[in-house]
């Protein structure tokens, strides 16, 4: 193995981990092959779009990288108003590449080792809304389970090619979970 050092080696022995049908046929974890995340470009975009290797934790991925998520929130709620509001929108636009190419590496189409979707879609949930500790909670739990059971329009949009339908059924699972988190936000205080 040449190259990158501990971080290449911990990323090639995650991967081939991985279930045999994540990767493609004959296609095996190195760093002389690109389809594996093997090359510079590769691993970058494989670690970013496995939200720093969360995606990699073997059970719930897409339940930890939302967990991600909520630093980004708190981030974005330090930040004017409309940086705020263009957050999702810059997020989505580097994201939907980025879960492409992760996408491509492993082998399958929306593998759940890839959580930036996760990560991202969290941005908004919370643009209604202040994150305090309860709102949160509330938050992560109402995205998951817009996340996990994609409610008309978002498993239409899981349709969409490569990387914009890994990340556009996220974004309406934030859509529902930020929208029915102010409406209960403004019912019952959730400070």
């Amino acid at each position: 193995m040449t190259g990158g050092g501990a971080y290449d080696h911990v990323l090639i022995e995650t991967i081939r981990r991985l279930p045999a049908r994540a990767l493609p046929v004959n296609q095996s974890p190195s760093p002389s092959n690109p389809a594996s995340g093997g090359n510079l470009g590769g691993r970058l975009a494989l670690f970013l779009a496995t939200g720093f290797g969360v995606g990699l934790i073997p059970f719930a991925p897409g339940t930890w990288g939302s967990l991600l998520g909520l630093p980004l929130a708190w981030l974005m709620q330090q930040l004017p108003t409309w940086v705020q509001w263009g957050t999702p929108a810059f997020c989505f636009l580097i994201g939907a590449p980025l879960c492409g190419i992760g996408a491509r590496q492993l082998g399958k189409e929306d593998p759940g080792a890839v959580v930036l979707d996760e990560i991202a879609a969290f941005s908004v949930v919370f643009l209604c809304v202040p994150l305090t500790s309860t709102s949160a909670v509330v938050g992560f739990a109402l995205f998951r389970l817009f996340d996990i059971t994609k409610p008309w329009p978002a498993k239409r949009l899981e349709h969409l090619p490569g990387g914009w339908g890994i990340m556009a059924d996220d974004y309406a699972a934030g859509a529902y979970a930020g929208g029915l988190l102010w409406l209960i936000a403004h019912w019952w205080p959730l400070g």
